[in-house]
């Protein structure tokens, strides 16, 4: 079975950046995958997410023009790179496997989820 790892998170000011790494425990070829983020108290929502040949990516639109989603399948991992971070931002990003068409992932879709790494924006 699929297990993905997140990380890279941590404290930052506004306007910093961070880059996120999902790394999975086997072969990521076959698998799109996307980036959740979920704040506190509230429910998880679709960031990003990347097709398996990076044909497509896919941006919600908290995250476009700041977040940028790209895949190396030699490595088995993906990345999240975010820019210009802000504290509404805040909260665990995980990343998971399933489809990435043209819309932002939906978590329901998703499936062989990590633990999360937790993005804390704040001065």
């Amino acid at each position: 079975q699929l297990q993905f790892v997140e990380s890279g998170g941590g404290l930052v000011q506004p306007g910093g950046s961070l880059r996120l790494s999902c790394a999975a425990s086997g072969s990521l070829h076959y698998y799109a995958i996307g980036w959740f983020h979920q704040a506190p108290g509230k429910e998880r929502e679709g960031v990003s997410c990347i097709s398996t040949s990076s044909s497509r990516t896919v941006y919600a639109d908290s995250a476009k023009g700041r977040f940028t989603i790209s895949r190396d399948n030699a490595k088995n991992t993906v990345y999240l790179q975010m820019n210009s971070l802000k504290p509404e931002d805040t909260g665990v990003y995980y990343c998971a496997a399933g489809p990435c068409v043209d819309y932002a992932p939906r978590s329901w879709q998703y499936d062989y989820w990590g633990q999360g790494t937790q993005v804390t924006v704040s001065s």
